[in-house]
């Protein structure tokens, strides 16, 4: 059945609703334009001599070459892209990360940014890498990697050392499952670099450009007191004739990546899971809505249906329990012909929605089908009342099926995700394949007014337990500062920048992220749970 929209596109409310969008809508575009532009800092006179020093060397920048490797009009689904923000890393981690398609097969694409630091990796390059290769290990999606890199950021090898060994740990694995792995070597290949291309299942080396050794000249002079030449040690036609690193060996940056298509082509690689179920169709209303539909204060609800009926494929949704537990609304629609199962926040979470949840995955793992979640919740309903009618055993059964279900998930972060209610939606915590964010979203414990009440209360129950008159004057200012805390460790962008989501998207492109994320899950098989915990009646 169609969705019937009853949103009044030209009230104030929607008015400021998608002023307030378009704001945070802009500083994402300013930030993504920062990125894009290379450099990594905010300081857009040294990334214009960091980009210049690449030039000048005849390279392309990371995005150009993932271009040139794309088919012509491949989408490329950037993940991560702010990744650092809000921390002492460059802004996107100085590496590139996304899915596109190379000779008709969608594949996990990395590569390292040589204007960032030499292509150095940091935490949350490390994070950003480890994540991706997770996204090409659930959804059995081939892997390349185009390789540039320092090495490890070494002020920060504390930070880096322990975690970043899982790298090489998952590039294996994803051989041994596999599933195909591609370095393309276009510079320095340093120290711990050098195994992403001895662990590869394949290798291309750049002539004259590519250098791939443990130790580089100035390490084996301090260690074994050797005057390398560079070349000899680790250059790409050594490589290719003495070592055996290289399977090919590529003129330039152009043929290295035309190689590179080839390989793929050779695979043969073919999806496990259906195709869609039918043709994709475009929503009958305006996707543009989306902008006015979210409200520009988080502690104000808002109508979820409005949201599907600008994301579904021809705004059709068959809605599943509609006049029970009214605050979680489930059913099944289809995106991009995909068929797909919605469970989406309509308010708090209360048994009904609980119990409703747990019937409604169940349902769509007996079917093998996707399920989306569209998270706009603020928790679990709390108090007297709810205690006593079960609200924790009937919460548990919904986390039980989030838990349990096997189908993929997919996440849209629409709005607040808060408390418990994030894993009752299936957060980061949960495995989903992807999570998609609008740069409205707000994630925390509880709201900051919330959490800073409950620290005021907690410290006047403890001075009255002492004996003590509490002095709220006096507790005010650190009341208001760990409130002002919470509040920046909310926002959208200071969640992104640690790898909570998969990106912040501008809400007109909602429907383009969560297609190419169901066409990416649907290259491993889709199947369904049968078995769950123990279900607390």
């Amino acid at each position: 059945m169609r969705i019937r929209s009853v949103i009044d596109t030209n009230s104030e409310e929607f008015a400021e609703n998608r002023r307030a969008m378009l704001a945070a809508v802009g500083e994402l575009q300013r930030l993504q334009e920062q990125v894009v532009g290379g450099g990594g800092s905010a300081d857009a006179a040294k990334n214009a001599r960091s980009v210049a020093r690449l030039r000048s060397r005849g390279k392309m920048l990371p995005r150009e070459r993932i271009e040139y490797l794309l088919d012509d009009a491949s989408p490329f689904l950037e993940l991560s892209a702010l990744a650092g923000w809000g921390s002492d890393d460059p802004l996107g981690a100085g590496l590139v990360t996304g899915i596109g398609f190379v000779n008709g097969v969608e594949c996990l694409i990395s590569a390292n940014d040589p204007t960032v630091k030499g292509g150095s990796q940091g935490p949350s390059a490390v994070r950003k890498g480890l994540r991706a290769l997770d996204v090409a290990k659930e959804n059995r999606l081939p892997a390349i990697a185009l390789v540039e890199s320092g090495g490890a950021d070494l002020p920060k090898q504390s930070e880096i050392f322990i975690p970043g060994g899982a790298t090489f740990k998952k590039l294996t694995q994803l051989s041994a499952a596999g599933i195909p792995t591609i370095s393309i070597v276009l510079g320095s290949s340093t120290a711990g670099g050098a195994y992403m291309p001895g662990m590869s299942d394949y290798t291309v080396l750049q002539r004259d450009s590519a250098r791939v050794y443990l130790g580089g000249p100035p390490l084996v002079k301090m260690a074994i007191d050797e005057d390398a030449d560079e070349e000899e040690l680790g250059g790409a036609a050594m490589h290719a004739r003495v070592s055996g690193l290289a399977d090919y060996l590529a003129d330039d940056e152009p043929d290295a990546l035309r190689i590179g298509r080839d390989i793929v082509k050779h695979l043969g690689w073919r999806k496990l899971g259906p195709g869609p179920a039918q043709y994709s169709r475009d929503p009958v209303y305006p996707i543009s809505d989306l902008l006015g539909i979210a409200s520009s204060d988080v502690r104000v609800p808002f109508e979820a249906r409005e949201v599907l009926a600008r994301i579904l494929d021809g705004s059709e949704f068959e809605e599943f329990k509609p006049g029970y537990g009214s605050t979680l609304v489930t059913g099944w629609g289809h995106i991009g012909g995909y068929a797909v199962g919605v469970l989406a926040n309509n308010g708090i979470l209360f048994s009904e929605e609980s119990q409703k949840g747990a019937q409604f995955i169940q349902l769509c793992n007996r079917m093998n089908v996707p399920i989306l979640f569209a998270q706009n919740i603020t928790g679990f309903m709390v108090g007297t009342k709810y205690e006593q009618g079960g609200i924790i055993k009937d919460g548990a059964k919904l986390i039980n099926a989030v838990s349990n279900s096997t189908v993929p998930h997919l996440v849209l972060m629409m709005g607040a995700s808060y408390g418990a209610g994030n894993y009752g939606m299936s957060g980061r915590a949960y495995d989903p394949r992807f999570i998609f964010s609008w740069p409205n979203h707000r994630i925390a414990v509880m709201g900051p007014k919330q959490l800073a009440g409950v620290l005021t209360i907690v410290a006047r129950q403890k001075s009255e337990a002492a004996g003590q008159e509490f002095d709220d004057e006096a507790f005010a200012p650190m009341r208001d500062a760990f409130a002002d805390q919470v509040e920046q460790e909310s926002t959208a962008l200071f969640a992104t920048g640690r790898g909570w989501d998969d990106g912040l998207i501008d809400p007109r492109d909602t429907r383009a992220a969560l297609t190419m994320g169901l066409s990416a899950v649907h290259s491993a098989p889709v199947e369904g749970a049968h078995d769950y915990g123990v279900w607390r009646m």
